[in-house]
């Protein structure tokens, strides 16, 4: 059984490799040292070999699929093409009626699935954004702007997710997309993106000096490791536990799939940060190690002050202590795979049913349960 705290897929066929960007000047081609650009190497006929390539700073031909060099890339990109869902494709009637009816759910329910809902609408938003605008630029390997690719779209489908959720609950939009400016722990959690965010996306911005390629690798182990390691994760426990006490079943199912998803792109994120650090290895500096680990600690302290918010009581068998020693345990696995100490000796995983989480097949769910009747959400009535 695959374990969601773990790494989901096979360790690197291939040592690891480097970066640049993909939308840089074309000019930047003939510039000294070769930096991004989406053009680098087009002016080279020669063939490309495997050996040649490199995940950041790469001078051969980025339009050149093949020869593989980083197969674990590619992998991850068939896996993701295999995982294919769509949010209409989960039916949604039940949950209506469980919102609906005024003793479906507690109060305290009520609030974990609308301060759910404020985080995730613009989460996933901001992480498309940072892929798109940010992180492809810099990546000089092929195989893994095709996984970056298929993670953007992965990213839209879990938006469109939340939203199909948001329509057909019938909520007030406005009031749920605003959270990520209105409710502190949930803008806390953006706030602290979106620098590493802005680096990326700085269209001055180019790898190629030690100082600028740290730059990169932090904001991928910011994005791999800490929102999608750690920030997603008090949100999966809490609608994944509603749906196992038979609530907000749609719900519960489409996070399943957004869980199973983002277990993949972490585990990307985790295998292309080693691959720089291997082709790298100057920039892993003991001052830098040290760094991360105070940016995983501040975002365990993030995560926390969100699960408290969710849940000032106890609900759901629940409580906010147990979030706490299970961030600690998460962190400590992300420290783990990718090569610094643990931060939080003994912690234990208070929640080893999300380990099941992961290990689905979506034709159980989507062939044996939906009904010929089946509407999207903003179809149904609530009449």
């Amino acid at each position: 059984m695959l374990n969601f705290e773990d790494d989901l897929t096979p360790a690197m066929s291939q040592p690891p490799l480097g970066g640049f960007d993909a939308m840089a000047p074309a000019q930047a081609v003939n510039q000294e040292p070769i930096h991004s650009s989406a053009l680098t190497g087009i002016h080279d006929t020669r063939r490309v070999r495997a050996e040649d390539k490199r995940v950041i700073n790469g001078t051969v031909d980025v339009n050149q699929l093949v020869p593989f060099k980083y197969k674990w890339a590619w992998e991850k990109y068939l896996a993701g093409c295999a995982n294919h869902w769509m949010p209409q494709e989960v039916n949604m009637s039940r949950d209506i009626a469980t919102w609906k009816d005024p003793n479906g759910l507690t109060e305290d329910e009520r609030r974990i699935v609308m301060r759910n809902l404020g985080f995730f609408t613009t989460a996933d938003s901001l992480a498309a954004n940072n892929i798109v605008l940010g992180t492809y630029r810099h990546i000089t390997a092929p195989e893994c702007r095709q996984y970056l690719l298929r993670q953007a779209f992965e990213e839209a489908i879990h938006t469109h997710a939340y939203q199909y959720i948001v329509e057909s609950l019938g909520l007030d939009e406005g009031e749920v997309f605003n959270m990520y400016h209105e409710i502190p722990s949930i803008r806390d959690k953006d706030e602290f993106l979106i620098p590493f965010i802005d680096t990326l996306t700085n269209p001055e911005f180019r790898t190629g000096t030690p100082e600028n390629d740290q730059k990169l690798l932090r904001s991928l182990i910011v994005f791999a490791c800490i929102m999608e390691g750690i920030f997603f994760y008090v949100g999966f426990v809490q609608i994944l536990a509603l749906g196992r006490q038979n609530k907000m079943t749609g719900a519960a199912e489409q996070y399943q799939y957004i869980l199973r998803d983002e277990s993949m792109h972490l585990n990307f994120g985790v295998d292309l940060i080693n691959t720089i650090k291997m082709e790298n290895p100057g920039l892993w500096t003991a001052a830098f190690r040290e760094e991360i680990s105070g940016l995983i600690k501040k975002g365990v302290e993030l995560e926390y002050r969100y699960a408290e918010d969710t849940m000032p009581r106890g609900v759901l068998g629940l409580n906010a202590a147990q979030f706490k020693e299970y961030l600690r345990f998460i962190a400590n696995r992300r420290c783990q795979q990718i090569g610094l100490d643990e931060l939080y000796p003994n912690s234990t995983n208070p929640f080893p049913w999300m380990s099941e989480m992961i290990d689905l097949k979506k034709e159980k769910n989507f062939f044996e349960t939906r009904v010929t009747e089946y509407q999207t959400g903003g179809a149904l009535s609530w009449d």
